[in-house]
């Protein structure tokens, strides 16, 4: 532990000096190549292998002198191509867009003033405050610290801590690396491409983006489907040419088959729904940084979270006072140093009461933070915990210390539970400390009583910890004080002199009772884990609804198996006076039971654990740069309840992917059962080429990324979580698919040869129109797998009622329009046409109605649960 200082600016940089600044070096970021990035995602339309697939089939068709349809399938491969782009350049650009929400903020001194600024505001010259958890916005030269020390494995690969101290040479400190321990102040000397991180920067440039777990999957089952399309299609051929039939148009209906099997708009759509929850969820102060947070959250079955600013509203404010020969009440509330402190009812000044003089002097003097006025309005900087103690010395009337009384500081850590500093005063010097009680005490041998010195023994001892446990049961978070005279350099913890204890109260949220409700509703066990005592947490969990019949402390955990901590996590378990380390123990126990677990976290050392849960959350205003950079969800609240609303939106998403894949593999199981089956059966081709490609590009394009914005399902957070491996498509889709593709399929076919004898053409339009009708119906029996349409309503997504419009006009322009008839080679049908398709189209309305209302009905009746 050390404090270096060398002679340095300290007002910073004024209004004046920074716009020039600002002109002449640009922007503290950078910049990535993106030169062509239009062209790259164009490109990539055309690399799948349905497209591939569709482009041999154009150039097949070319040969052979098969204009007509070589031009359709091209048309159509570009129209596809375009929807593909916009579609993928619109979610990238909202990709980016939540990415900059993330930006870091830079705390610096400008003009004499502290304030917060984006990073990428930095000019070279800026004073920057930095600390335990801060990412270094900008290369630096440290011009003054205490204890610091940074992880710069970013640059050198190296994990060790490097310790900097303190001088106007060369930069020490650089961008991109992480404050783990201590704080400081630096001057910033290079910004941007000109720093050491941006001289590296074209290699990070060339990284691609890694694709989703859900993503794989999906690309997984597209390719599965597009391999057994191929087979089929092979197969079609090689029947079709051994019967006697026209090789190319064998060729040509084994392609149809292929495209007809493949849903060539998933992944696509996929993207698109997990972006527009992610946006949804931006809106309700959750920021998802990775995409697969948006579906794993739907899947949580344990939140482990934190107490302080989580569960209640991180706004400190010491209400008791407790030493060994008095008691004092504090009044006021916040950062207002308006209240006062009383003893028996009277008013007290630390200049009347020496005790309580000693003790506010340690409260301020071994302090962070500070309080300032400004327009009638006190702003506080600093942990909430240490502005309180500041606010309360303020309301006692404690004597501010000076900035040079300052000499060296142990800061706080998770493992020791205590800070100390070491003051000069005068030709002496003093250290004081504090911390939790039980960590105060353990480095203290004597009290102080009526201004008198008494060894501190057992009996002493005892009596501290009975006020601090009862302090503790009201709810109140306590802090211990300790003092002793020292010498220069002597900073040891040891032989200090307890002065007292602080009771603070920290109240919970008003929303966070109800949301602990809904978890508990919905199947998910929340385990509150907090640095604070276990009668604290004991009390703030009773007050919250949080049941915790056990409450286990960091200690206990230590000396627990792994098998005991197992057999604990399923009952109601609370756990405090914890490290980082013990989340990272806890989450592993868990995920070992097989729950998916999401962790809140905002230290430096919570990152092992943030990255170990299943879904990482960080907090957006108190957390640190490393604990942001780990997560996969910032709260930009930091408040429990919206991560409740960020797993309900995260089940809609699932639900609405899982629907939207059925839709699209049940709609092109028909269109494979209808070819494949009038090959069987020696009719002539049910569909041209071009006209798959049209139904594929109406339904799968448009009604399917409708189907993606359906709204959450009553009772939805009612639910049981699902299971870690459970699957898109599960049993009951499997059912879905097959049956409705049988039926969409084998409809198709009877339409297709009762008309025969009307022209083949008049046959093949009005089967072709038949389908499209068809898969536009039915895409409400996938709204939901258990409510009937009924109740949610036909008009409540908006979006698909539109999308369904949309097909049905461009179906009428397809048999009614002739360029497009041309292009389709379709013919306009008439009345008797139209009522055919029509008595096939109502059972896949009516049906899965029914069976909806049977399902829903037995389930009020408790008979059974509906099936999904």
């Amino acid at each position: 532990m050390s404090d270096a200082k060398a002679p340095a600016p300290t007002q910073g940089l004024t209004d004046s000096e920074i716009a020039p600044l600002q002109a002449r070096y640009g922007r503290n970021e950078i910049v990535h190549d993106t030169r062509f990035r239009g062209l790259r995602i164009l490109v990539r339309q055309f690399t799948s292998v349905l497209v591939v697939v569709l482009i041999v089939a154009m150039a097949a068709a070319f040969a052979m002198g098969e204009i007509v349809d070589a031009a359709a399938i091209g048309i159509v491969v570009v129209m596809n191509a375009l929807l593909g782009f916009a579609q993928e350049w619109r979610t990238d650009n909202a990709i980016k867009s939540l990415r900059r929400m993330l930006s870091p903020t830079a705390h610096v001194i400008r003009g004499g003033q502290e304030k917060s600024i984006p990073a990428t505001e930095l000019v070279p010259g800026d004073l920057v405050l930095i600390e335990q958890g801060s990412r270094i916005p900008a290369d630096m030269t440290l011009i003054e610290h205490a204890g610091l020390q940074v992880d710069e494995s970013a640059l050198s690969g190296e994990s060790d801590h490097v310790d900097k101290t303190a001088g106007l040479g060369e930069p020490n400190l650089f961008m991109g690396t992480t404050v783990t321990t201590g704080r400081g102040k630096a001057i910033v000397t290079a910004i941007g491409a000109l720093t050491k991180f941006g001289q590296i920067a074209g290699l990070t440039s060339t990284i691609s983006e890694r694709p989703t777990v859900l993503q794989i999957q999906m690309a997984r089952l597209a390719m599965q489907i597009a391999i057994l399309a191929v087979v089929i299609a092979g197969a079609t051929v090689a029947i079709g040419y051994f019967t006697g039939r026209d090789l190319f148009v064998m060729v040509m209906t084994g392609l149809s088959l292929a495209v007809s099997l493949v849903p060539e708009g998933l992944p696509v759509v996929l993207t698109i729904s997990l972006t527009l929850g992610a946006t949804a969820m931006a809106r309700q102060k959750a920021l998802v940084r990775q995409l697969q947070a948006v579906e794993t959250l739907g899947a949580a079955t344990v939140i482990c979270t934190d107490k302080t600013g989580t569960l209640t509203e991180n706004r400190m404010t010491a209400v008791r006072i407790w030493t060994l020969g008095a008691e004092y009440q504090v009044t006021g509330t916040g950062s207002d140093p308006a209240g006062h402190i009383t003893r028996n009812g009277r008013k007290c000044r630390a200049a009347d009461d020496p005790e309580l003089a000693n003790l506010l002097e340690t409260a301020l003097l071994c302090n962070n933070a500070r309080l300032e006025q400004a327009q009638n309005t006190w702003a506080m900087f600093g942990s909430p915990t240490e502005g309180a103690l500041v606010t309360l010395a303020y309301k006692g009337w404690a004597t501010l210390p000076t900035p040079e009384r300052l000499v060296a500081e142990n800061p706080f850590s998770s493992e020791r539970k205590r800070m100390s500093m070491l003051v000069r005063t005068d030709d002496s010097f003093a250290l004081h400390a504090k911390g939790a009680p039980e960590h105060i005490l353990s480095v203290c041998n004597s009290a102080v009583i009526d201004q008198k010195t008494y060894p501190l023994d057992d009996e002493l001892r005892s009596k501290i910890m009975a006020s601090y446990h009862q302090m503790a049961e009201n709810g109140l978070r306590v802090i211990g004080l300790a003092a002793r005279a020292a010498q220069d350099g002597d900073t040891e913890e040891r032989d200090m002199i307890f002065q007292g204890l602080v009771g603070l109260i920290d109240p919970p949220r008003p929303e966070v009772g109800a949301a602990i409700q809904a978890c508990r509703a919905a199947g998910i066990q929340v385990i509150m884990i907090t640095g604070d005592g276990p009668t604290t947490a004991r009390a703030i969990a009773q007050q919250l609804g949080l049941p915790a019949r056990i409450a286990l402390t960091g200690a206990e955990l230590e000396d627990m198996t792994d098998a005991d901590l197992t057999e604990v996590l399923g009952r109601d378990v609370l756990f405090a006076r914890t490290t980082p380390a013990h989340k990272l123990r806890i989450v592993t126990a868990l995920q070992a039971r097989g729950e998916t677990v999401a962790m809140t976290g905002d230290g430096v050392n919570d990152a092992p654990a943030l990255k170990r849960a299943d879904i990482g959350i960080a907090m957006g205003q108190r957390g640190t740069d490393v604990a942001r950079d780990s997560s996969d969800l910032v709260l930009l609240d930091d408040n429990f309840a919206t991560i409740v609303g960020a797993i309900a939106q995260g089940r809609r998403q699932f639900e609405n992917i899982s629907k939207f894949a059925r839709y699209l593999l049940s709609s092109n199981a028909g269109e494979a059962v209808a070819l494949f089956g009038a090959i069987l059966m020696g009719l002539p081709l049910i569909f041209l080429p071009s006209q798959i490609l049209w139904i594929n590009l109406v339904t799968d394009g448009i009604s399917a990324v409708a189907l993606g914005l359906e709204k959450a399902e009553p009772g939805q957070m009612q639910d049981p979580p699902r299971g870690r491996n459970a699957t898109i498509l599960g049993r009951t889709g499997l059912w879905m698919i097959l049956l409705l593709g049988a039926y969409t399929g084998g409809a198709s076919i009877w339409i297709f040869q009762s008309l025969l004898a009307e022209g083949e053409i008049i046959a093949r339009t009005t089967t072709f129109t038949a389908l499209v009708i068809f898969e536009l119906a039915a895409v409400f029996a996938f709204r939901s797998f258990r409510v009937p349409c009924t109740s949610l309503g036909w008009l409540s997504n908006r979006y698909l009622f539109l999308a369904v419009l949309l097909g049905l006009g461009t179906q009428l322009a397809a048999i009614y329009w002739p360029p497009l008839q041309l292009l389709l080679r379709t013919q306009p049908i008439g009345w008797e046409h139209w009522q055919l398709v029509g008595l096939f189209t109502l059972p896949l309305i009516i049906v899965p109605e029914l069976i909806k209302a049977i399902l829903a009905s037995r389930a009020r009746s408790g008979k059974a649960a509906p099936a999904a």
